[in-house]
């Protein structure tokens, strides 16, 4: 996805990203742990990191922006990222905002010697990259369109066949930043043409967000993390580590071993009373992208108003159990 979102990557992304705090994402996934189940859903998706994800963020902002301390900011906004990503906020009972893991941005950055020494060198401070927040088009508040929401969305529309890479590279190559209806800076497409074919397509991403297989497996892996930390296999401080080195733990522990490949094991979800169900609810992500001059996709398309009501009027409240 890289060469879509820009045609070469600047020395200074390529010095950052090869830092050992950046290199840690190589091996903390997207999908936040749901990959490592037998669920058909996530059965023969390609690998897709945390790192690739903090690139493309970067790369995005660079595109539009020129601007190194945004682009900055959006290469190091996952820094912070604990293995399993979102499956840790499940874990900290903050899953219907996922911010907790962002805590530890600042302190990350700081202790790492090499992404300091990059910094200084480039003339850039601490406070002007540690909070992308500050850059509407790096981030801002959903539904709205930015770098991070753009990237994870495109990049899930080629892993699970939502939308061709032609489709998905038109749609990018047709986005301009202009100002939303508060005046603010925002990407924005230049056309309805555009705007309502990616809408609709994204809004097929969100409904895998709050599947009921990735709901149950997110949950039942923050339930044998914590399990597994009371028990004193795992310390808080190794949920910073790679999702590699987490797992060689969990099966160096016979319990948590078992545990784990039960997790594994996981191929089929069901609906209704059991002695394991669970009702999971879930953080419910979608974009309502602005065109220019004209309004929101969801004000101006009745047939997309339609499918994104839809989408959050649908019920996440039934008990889930899996086996």
């Amino acid at each position: 996805m890289w060469e879509i979102y820009n045609p070469s990557i600047p020395d200074f992304i390529c010095q950052l990203a090869e830092t050992p705090a950046m290199q840690r994402l190589k091996d903390v996934g997207m999908h936040c742990g749901c990959e490592y189940t037998s669920f058909p859903l996530f059965t023969g998706l390609d690998k897709y990191s945390r790192y690739q994800h903090s690139v493309g963020c970067a790369l995005i902002v660079w595109r539009f922006t020129q601007d190194i301390r945004q682009t900055i900011a959006a290469l190091l906004h996952d820094i912070a990222t604990p293995t399993f990503a979102h499956v840790i906020d499940f874990l900290n009972g903050d899953h219907l905002k996922q911010e907790s893991t962002e805590r530890d941005t600042v302190s990350i950055i700081e202790k790492s010697k090499e992404i300091t020494a990059v910094l200084e060198t480039l003339e850039v401070t601490l406070d002007e990259v540690a909070d992308y927040h500050q850059y509407p088009i790096a981030d801002n508040d959903s539904p709205r369109l930015s770098a991070d929401r753009l990237e994870y969305t495109l990049s899930n529309m080629v892993n699970y066949h939502i939308a061709p890479m032609e489709s998905v590279k038109l749609w990018y190559d047709s986005l301009i930043i202009g100002k939303n209806e508060e005046g603010e800076e925002e990407l924005m497409f230049p056309n309805m043409e555009t705007a309502e074919p990616f809408s609709k397509a994204a809004l097929h991403t969100s409904y895998i967000y709050v599947a009921d297989e990735d709901r149950f497996a997110m949950q039942t892996l923050a339930e044998l993390l914590k399990k597994h930390i009371q028990r004193g296999v795992l310390g808080i401080a190794d949920l910073h580590k790679t999702e590699c080195e987490v797992i060689t733990m969990l099966n160096r522990d016979e319990e948590a071993r078992r545990d784990w490949r039960k997790f594994r094991a996981l191929r089929h979800i069901h609906r209704g009373d059991h002695a394991e169900a669970k009702t999971v609810h879930s953080k419910k992500r979608y974009i309502n992208p602005y065109v220019q001059g004209i309004g929101r996709v969801k004000d101006l398309s009745d047939t997309y108003a339609l499918a994104l009501n839809q989408f959050l009027a649908s019920p996440l409240d039934e008990p889930l159990w899996g086996e």
